[in-house]
């Protein structure tokens, strides 16, 4: 566990986004996204695009923003 939680958690922190708002955009429990930002689980595949989409409704550079330091460094170890 790790990546996605710790990426998760700077940017709401920088945004200033919430994570009962990014919960509520999502249309989820806020407790499931505070078992992302603490490391209790990992978000899927299909989550992290559900992610994204929100945090781009919510703040379009949120969005930027993890992607970059989320999904940015592991495509970086393949090329």
């Amino acid at each position: 566990m790790g990546r996605a939680g710790r990426a998760l958690k700077e940017t709401l922190e920088t945004y200033g986004i919430s994570q009962n708002k990014l919960a509520v955009t999502m249309g989820m429990e806020r407790t499931v996204v505070y078992r992302w930002v603490h490391e209790h689980t990992d978000p899927t595949g299909e989550t992290i695009v559900a992610i994204v989409r929100s945090l781009n409704q919510l703040d379009p550079g949120a969005a930027k923003a993890f992607i970059a330091l989320y999904l940015i460094p592991v495509l970086n170890e393949y090329s």
